[in-house]
């Protein structure tokens, strides 16, 4: 929503109903803090990936890039999601790269897909982390979201942050963006920010296309090979992919941007031209798989993670590992 990042008058309009929200969430925080409601303590360190403000901040290419980093240390790690979008007919679900992503939801399948680590959904994230531990050996479980969800007990925090739309205007839902006040990043361990450097920066999120990936045939095509384009996206932020791809030299002849977790269709696609490559995020793409046609192309990115206090939070996490261990 525009309005989030401008103080117009519809943001005043809406104040009224942000202090409620701030009462109802600060209230909840204290109940759980205070021991009043009940949280639930895994049996192993916990690692939560959230953010602040809502939509398309980059959670899923940070989970990512941490159980990769977190496996080099020689960790088992695991991967747990509420599993937005999903439509699975009982909970707790584990997800492999082969789920499909209409009932496991798209983000853990493509967590699955690219990692190969154990996932498993569920919006009661202690049965998540239960099933989770009864079918694979886990070191350490990553918390895809759930920054907010108090009810689970976290040995580190890691705020994902959106570089050039940051906090928004600063207001809390619905008048902004944001589920929680900026000071809440005070007592965070780590924040991520995505696309460059900023105030609150502990590292830096670059993601690098290189290729795409042809849905149908598996081909990988450089992105330099590609000269003009469709584009569509149903994530977070439309806008920042599509910017990758003009980045790389390809002109969009039309893009399409749908809302994040889109349940796609093929008639969805009939109005794009089918003579020239359509381009979609590897989000996107496995939900289409099913219905692929020949000219249609995904775009995988790799993540890195630049900062001097990058390995400072690996070590920390592993030495929880350690602790938890003995």
């Amino acid at each position: 929503m525009q309005f989030w990042y401008s103080h117009s008058w519809i943001t005043w309009l809406l104040c009224p109903f942000s202090l409620l929200f701030w009462l109802i969430s600060t209230l909840r925080r204290a109940l759980f803090r205070f021991h009043i409601l009940k949280s639930y303590r895994a049996p192993v360190p916990v690692v939560v990936v959230g953010n602040l403000s809502v939509g398309g901040n980059g959670k899923t290419p940070a989970v990512i890039w941490l159980v990769e980093e977190l496996r080099k240390c020689g960790l088992h790690v695991g991967v747990i999601s509420r599993g937005y979008g999903s439509q699975a007919k009982t909970y707790p679900l584990l997800v492999t790269p082969a789920s499909d992503p209409v009932q496991a939801g798209d983000e853990p399948v493509l967590i699955a897909t690219r990692t190969q680590a154990p996932v498993c959904i569920s919006p009661n994230r202690q049965q998540a982390i239960e099933c989770l531990l009864q079918h694979a050996p886990c070191d350490v479980i990553i918390s895809d979201d759930g920054l907010q969800h108090y009810k689970l007990q976290r040995d580190v925090e890691i705020v994902i942050m959106d570089a050039q739309r940051g906090l928004g205007n600063g207001f809390l839902l619905p008048a902004g963006p944001l589920r929680e006040l900026p000071s809440r990043l005070q007592s965070v361990d780590f924040i991520i920010t995505n696309g460059a450097e900023n105030q609150y920066s502990d590292a830096v999120m670059l993601l690098k296309p290189q290729y795409a990936v042809n849905l149908v045939t598996k081909a990988q095509r450089p992105l330099n090979e590609f000269n003009h384009a469709t584009a569509i996206a149903g994530i977070g932020n439309p806008p920042r992919f599509f910017a990758m791809l003009e980045q790389q030299g390809i002109t969009l002849s039309e893009t399409q941007a749908f809302q994040d977790h889109q349940a796609f269709t093929v008639s969805l696609f009939d109005k794009f031209d089918k003579n020239q490559p359509l381009f979609m995020t590897e989000k996107d793409a496995v939900k289409c798989l099913a219905f692929a046609q020949e000219n249609w192309w995904y775009v995988p990115v790799t993540t890195e993670i630049q900062g001097n206090k990058t390995q400072q939070l690996i070590q920390k996490i592993a030495q929880k590992c350690g602790q938890k261990s003995k």
